[in-house]
């Protein structure tokens, strides 16, 4: 069954190359994925999924299924682009007229690779009546860690059995690792407008407040745990210099390895803020936009995985793509010793640990999850970058798509057909779960 899979998807490439650019093209930022999310429904529709659209009041998130009863094996999909990040598929540094996002984080990819992977799998369970249910979550709004974690507070994963992840990368992997889990807030001070250079007695000054919030944390890095990551952006700082600013705003992004430290230090912050708005004799009002525990590793869902990437392989690049991708890494502080990845690498023998954050951490804590990276852009390309713009528009990150798409569907052909698999998987998850309760922080108000 695996290998009329594999045979299905390398039969539907240029289906899967033409919605890839589709998406690229229209590189929609976070919660505005709308033709994004469409061009996906479009493609499972055309192929018999049934569908569920505006989950969890979401206009761009839906679930499409196909099947019935136990197991339930589900595939995520993501789907947003960076503000920011306008590139053309070319190797230099070129912003696309008239475009403000990009394809950063491969996102163009990896709902393409999935929504294939989920393709291949139905048309085998129809061909065989084979009992189990397939899903296709379409998540919007990763890059914000909104999407899944909304659908998850409303209940989509609750029946899942397991949960199928992958994402555009440098190399081709499996990921058997914790990520860090991250909060994010918005702080708003809120003072009194007057003219700065005739009355500014008269005024409270809300930038000053978070002027002064961000000197306190910026002065408690000295004393967090090393793998503390604190980042912020003023979002409003007012309108003029001469006008006291009467709002001011600004977006922290909290980070660490466990979810139990960001909740500690982001208790630290909010004390922070509020002897900024003592300070200034202003307001203070924050609200948490999103939460991200850590990503639970599960080895036997790892094994099953590096099984798969190592009998399909890596994907396989010309001279044209090498050259293509050298040409991306010229701006790179060190050049990388290749151009692109064509290995898989070795399966690490404990979980390692990530920088990033991702809010697959959210759905991890729910239901075993795995995911895997095929080698999509140039070696060593930063995360968030040009390169991987540029890379995600082309064969390259095409091949990487291919490659994912064969190890989703292969893997979960494997969990349908063998239950074995799906309880070896959930007891890994109880195991590493035990003796942690994951508490939330969404829906803590200001005082």
């Amino acid at each position: 069954m695996n290998a009329d899979a594999l045979k299905w998807i390398d039969a539907h490439q240029d289906e899967m190359r033409a919605v890839n650019r589709k998406i690229w093209e229209l590189a929609e930022p976070p919660l505005k994925e709308f033709k994004s999310s469409a061009t996906l429904m479009e493609w499972l529709e055309r192929h018999g999924f049934e569908m569920q659209k505006n989950v969890a009041d979401l206009p761009t998130a839906f679930i499409a299924q196909y099947g019935e009863g136990k197991p339930v094996i589900g595939i995520l999909a993501e789907f947003d682009a960076l503000p920011g990040m306008s590139q053309q598929a070319t190797p230099e540094k070129i912003a696309r007229a008239g475009v403000n996002a990009g394809h950063a984080c491969g996102h163009s990819l990896f709902g393409t690779g999935s929504t294939a992977a989920a393709l291949a799998v139905k048309n085998i369970l129809e061909k065989n009546k084979t009992r189990g249910t397939l899903r296709l979550y379409g998540t919007p709004a990763e890059e914000t860690g909104q999407g899944k974690m909304l659908m998850a507070m409303a209940g989509a994963f609750e029946d899942v059995d397991i949960l199928l992840s992958w994402h555009a990368g440098a190399e081709t992997a499996t990921t058997f690792e914790y990520s860090k889990a991250l909060v994010s807030a918005r702080f708003t001070f809120h003072g009194v407008a007057a003219h700065a250079a005739v009355s500014p007695h008269d005024g409270k000054s809300a930038l000053d407040a978070v002027e002064l919030m961000n000197i306190g944390v910026n002065f408690m890095r000295e004393h967090v745990k090393e793998d503390t990551r604190m980042h912020y952006v003023i979002t409003d700082g007012g309108g003029q210099p001469n006008v006291v600013p009467p709002r001011a705003q600004v977006w922290y992004y909290l980070r660490a390895n466990k979810f139990f430290d960001v909740h500690r230090l982001f208790e630290r912050v909010v004390n922070i803020a509020r002897g900024a708005a003592m300070m200034t004799d202003t307001r203070m009002e924050y609200e948490i936009e999103s939460e991200s525990p850590e990503v639970l590793p599960n080895r036997p869902l790892a094994e099953i995985v590096q099984r798969h990437l190592e009998n399909i392989g890596a994907p396989k690049f010309s001279a044209e793509e090498k050259a293509f991708a050298a040409q991306t890494q010229r701006d790179l502080p060190a050049k990388p010793a290749q151009a692109l990845s064509e290995i898989v690498e070795p399966l690490a023998e404990k979980p390692t640990q990530g920088t990033y954050s991702t809010d697959v951490g959210w759905v991890s804590w729910l239901v075993p999850t795995i995911a895997l990276t095929t080698a999509c852009y140039s070696s060593g390309a930063p995360g968030h970058s040009w390169q991987i713009v540029a890379c995600s528009g082309t064969t390259i990150g095409e091949k990487g798509m291919s490659v994912a798409a064969k190890a989703l569907a292969s893997t979960a052909l494997d969990l349908l057909n063998d239950t074995n698999l799906i309880a070896a998987a959930r007891a890994d998850f109880a195991k590493r779960k035990e003796g942690i309760e994951f508490k939330t922080l969404m829906g803590q108000k200001s005082e």
